[in-house]
Order: C-alpha cells, then structure tokens, then sequence
C-alpha cells in the first residue's frame, strides 16, 4: 500500500522564510570569508566603544553624565542601532537595485515590495557589533544606581523594541528618498548613521536648533538619552525631560509613519530601470 504524503502547509511567510535561510547558507558556506567579517565587524565596534571610553576618561563629566551613565546610554543606543542594522541595513543597497535595472525582478514578484527587500537578506557579521553594545549596556545596568522595579524593566524593554524600530524606520526613510536621489546615498546616511552617532552623545550639550532636530524631527534621542536619564532619575535639560522617555514608541510610530509616506511617494515616481 503506497502512503501519500501529506502535503506541507504554507503560510504567507514561507517564501521570506526559504530566503533568509538560502542568505544564511551562503555566508557560511565561505568560513574564512565569513570569520573575517565577524571579526572586522567586533573590532568596530570596540574602536566605537573605546572612543567613549577616551572622552569621558578625559572630560571625567559630560552633560551631566559620567562614564558609567555613558557606558549605559552607548548600549542603549548602539545595540537598538545594531540590532536595526541587521534587520533593516541592507536597504542602503538599494540604489545600485535601481541602477542595475534589478529591482524590476522584484516588481514581478506578487507580495509587498517593501517586505520583499528586507527579507532579501541579513547579514551575521553584524551581530558581531551587536555584541560589543549589548556588553556595554550590561556593565551600564550593573554599575549604575539603578532602582529596578517592575516601571524599570517595562521602560527598557520598551527602549529597545522601539529603539530599534525608530531606527529600521529610518532606514526605510532612506530607501524611499532613493527613488529620487539615486547617487545621494550620502546625504541619507549622514541622517541613519549620523542620528546613530546622536544618540551616543548626551543631548543637553547640543544647541537648541540641534536638540529640536533629534530630540523631536529625527527624533534618535528617545533611543537612549531620554531613558538614561529617566532610569538614573535625572531631570534633563530644558525641552528634553526625562519623562518623554515613555513616548518612545510614540517617536517610533512617528517615524514610521514618514518612512512609509515617503516609501509610498518613492515607488510611486519609480519608473523602472529601463530594461
């Protein structure tokens, strides 16, 4: 009696899925390759480390904060940062997609186009800087005077989940100024990767016009400086008290809803590669 099989039951994931693991295989199939990259990519994110390190061993106080409440604001900041980066990074590919003419394949193709491109790949390596910030954001926790309550572990849970969706926010901002800009990758990174470096810095030493910019418009300061500030209970500077710590998601669905305006605006002025 011959058995038939069952047939496997497919959900809406299951092509992103068999992607994300083919990108795996392929970044460990070549080890030395692989290995390199990890490493290349930890060294980084020392050297990130040690120049705090540097700045509060000489300036001993910065904005109010030492270098164990610095320790604790470049963890939070670094691992929403790298944590997005994994997930959402690989969107800066995106011009070179639209210059080959590759991104028509993914107009082919019938789910989201959006999904489609983050699901396209996720690089390891970059766990690797990952770790270095999330070490950091541990000795942060242990060597601060922190009052853990139950408000404390929702507060950070609640920094990092939205942490990293602010940032994979911006990253989708970037993407979609791509359809414009093509070659002005430049000008988009200065505002994903110079926001990530914003949101090391303490935000009281910034001007005004700066505090505005990225504590409200590009707002990378509710990543880390506000709810430092709110777990070591310290009042802030004017215009950034410690409290809007709790609004985090609220920046991160306010970034989203500009990234997905944009997005929306972008792919509809695509007019194809010309192929």
């Amino acid at each position: 009696m011959v058995e038939v099989a069952t047939p496997r039951t497919r959900s809406w994931s299951t092509p992103y899925v068999a992607v994300l693991r083919s990108r795996i295989r392929a970044q460990r199939s070549y080890r030395l390759s692989f290995a390199s990259e990890v490493v290349s990519a930890f060294v980084v994110g020392l050297v990130e480390l040690a120049e705090v390190w540097l700045i509060f061993r000489t300036a001993r106080i910065l904005g109010g904060l030492d270098l164990d409440a610095a320790l604790l604001l470049f963890g939070l900041s670094h691992s929403s940062f790298a944590l997005s980066q994994v997930l959402f990074g690989h969107l800066d590919n995106l011009p070179a997609l639209i210059r080959l003419g590759q991104l028509d394949a993914y107009h082919l193709r019938p789910q989201p186009l959006l999904l489609q491109l983050i699901t396209s790949d996720i690089s390891l390596r970059r766990f690797a800087r990952a770790s270095v910030s999330i070490v950091a954001l541990g000795v942060g926790l242990v060597r601060n005077d922190i009052a853990w309550e139950t408000s404390t572990v929702t507060l950070l849970t609640l920094t990092i989940l939205g942490g990293i969706a602010l940032f994979g926010g911006m990253f989708v901002c970037a993407a979609g100024l791509q359809f414009y800009l093509i070659d002005g990758s430049e000008l988009t990174n200065s505002f994903t990767y110079g926001g990530s470096f914003a949101a090391t810095q303490p935000a009281s030493v910034f001007p005004t016009p700066m505090k505005l910019l990225f504590g409200f418009a590009i707002p990378v300061s509710f990543t880390a400086y506000l709810p430092t500030l709110a777990l070591l209970r310290l009042p802030g500077p004017p215009l950034l008290p410690a409290w809007l710590a709790w609004l985090t998601p609220a920046a991160a669905l306010w970034v989203w809803l500009l990234a997905l305006v944009l997005w929306r605006s972008g792919t509809r002025h695509y007019q194809g590669g010309g192929g």
